[in-house]
């Protein structure tokens, strides 16, 4: 029986690849247009809705309460289960190590409340939910995320640019892994909790870290440099999501991982992107065509 599954933000990273994903394993796919499309009658006979909206950091305060309590309403009429991309930024500073699911919520910064309250809100309304959890994004083309926006795009310089500490453990997603993940989920979704809270260890690297494996698949010594944030703070006043990326600078200088534990229980044959080509894939979009062509044999 063909199972229906409904992505909204279908154009944004994690949308992108969970359509991907979704289409490969077989599934009737509906992207959401909110140019014309209304989320109740779109909903109507979807088995999944992916929740992949996410607005710019300074609108997060006025739109996402409203975005997903929509969602939640849409789900709720149909017995829908919501994939629900989560972060870390729920944990704060403050919140014990490893990262994951019985992790106390100890953030207290205003984006980290809003993020808190919205996954309370679904948990709270019974919604359907699996929260599959991840650190940043590893994409396979140049989506503007924290990797490609800012710390590879020097590459072709033979520069990496670390936001923070390069000797520390950070948390990664690769995406296209990641949505391969929540096509399993949602595939067993019968059998897991009514609020399934999974983080995805994906992979735990330093700054330093990464630089000697793209040394590596690239043929090149590429040289880490430190982030200067502090030019940034001229143009805040005329680009207020700068104001969200340095309420969340404190990820970049602190150590971190996640408990994969539970998503290894759930699914246990689940094979991860080797790092080599996830890396490889990620930067072969920064590079000129000759570079990006040799990182596709390896990517391959």
């Amino acid at each position: 029986m063909e199972q229906t599954v409904l992505i909204l933000g279908a154009n944004g990273r994690f949308g992108t690849n969970a359509a991907n994903a979704f289409a490969a394993a077989g599934w009737n796919v509906r992207k959401f247009d909110r140019s014309h499309d209304q989320l109740e009658r779109a909903a109507k006979g979807a088995d999944v809705i992916v929740a992949a909206w996410n607005p710019p950091y300074q609108d997060w305060a006025k739109q996402v309460p409203a975005l997903h309590a929509a969602v939640r309403k849409a789900a709720l009429a149909n017995d829908a289960t919501v994939i629900l991309p989560g972060n870390v930024y729920v944990f704060g500073p403050d919140a014990p190590l490893p990262w994951g699911r019985d992790t106390p919520d100890l953030a207290t910064n205003p984006l980290g409340r809003i993020r808190i309250e919205m996954e309370d809100a679904y948990r709270r309304e019974g919604v359907r939910t699996i929260l599959l959890r991840s650190g940043d994004f590893l994409d396979t083309s140049a989506s503007g995320n924290w990797f490609d926006g800012f710390m590879a795009k020097s590459l072709n310089k033979g520069i990496f640019t670390s936001p923070g500490r390069g000797d520390i453990p950070h948390s990664w997603g690769y995406l296209p892994d990641l949505a391969r993940a929540a096509v399993a989920l949602a595939e067993k979704r019968d059998t897991l909790d009514r609020y399934a809270d999974i983080p995805f260890a994906g992979y735990t690297l330093s700054t330093e870290e990464i630089v000697a494996v793209i040394s590596k698949i690239t043929g090149r010594t590429i040289t880490m440099k430190k982030m200067v944030w502090w030019p940034m703070n001229f143009v805040r006043p005329f680009m207020p999501m700068l104001n969200g990326v340095f309420e969340m600078r404190y990820l970049w200088n602190l150590p971190h991982h996640m408990d994969g534990s539970t998503f290894d229980r759930l699914l246990p044959d689940f094979e991860h992107t080797p790092v080599e080509q996830a890396l490889a894939n990620a930067i072969a979009p920064i590079l000129p065509a000759e570079a990006s062509a040799r990182l596709s044999r390896i990517a391959a």
